[in-house]
């Protein structure tokens, strides 16, 4: 699987981004699809995803209400709407997909075979 992020830029506080993902060799519906992010000198962090073929996303609770992920079957796309954003949000963000994680592991970045490059978010004040 291989993953292709994009969309992240500089913008203030409020503001919104939308980060998307293209996967290629394997079909999305079936992976497990998330978004991580890092910021500088912190380790990697859940963001949002999908297990499975599962149509119900789950979030950390810091982007709850803020945040959107969704997936797109036909355009193998994986998207991440982000809303609100704020400067804690500033982070270099990842599209990552598995094809064995468990659900105990969903948010374990080791857990995850593919990453995509990341993409940076800069969120001023």
């Amino acid at each position: 699987v291989q993953l292709q992020a994009s969309g992240g830029g500089l913008v203030q506080t409020g503001s919104s981004l939308r980060l998307s993902c293209v996967a290629s060799g394997r079909t999305v519906s079936g992976l497990t699809v998330a978004w991580f992010r890092q910021a500088p000198g912190k380790e990697r962090e859940f963001v949002a995803g999908f297990f499975r073929s599962g149509t119900s996303a789950y979030y950390t609770d810091s982007v709850k209400d803020r945040f959107t992920i969704s997936r797109d079957r036909a355009k193998q796309t994986v998207d991440l709407q982000m809303n609100s954003l704020k400067p804690e949000d500033t982070a270099s963000y990842y599209c990552v997909a598995s094809t064995t994680v468990i659900w105990s592991a969903r948010a374990t970045p080791n857990a995850y075979g593919y990453w995509g490059q990341g993409t940076q978010v800069t969120v001023s004040s």
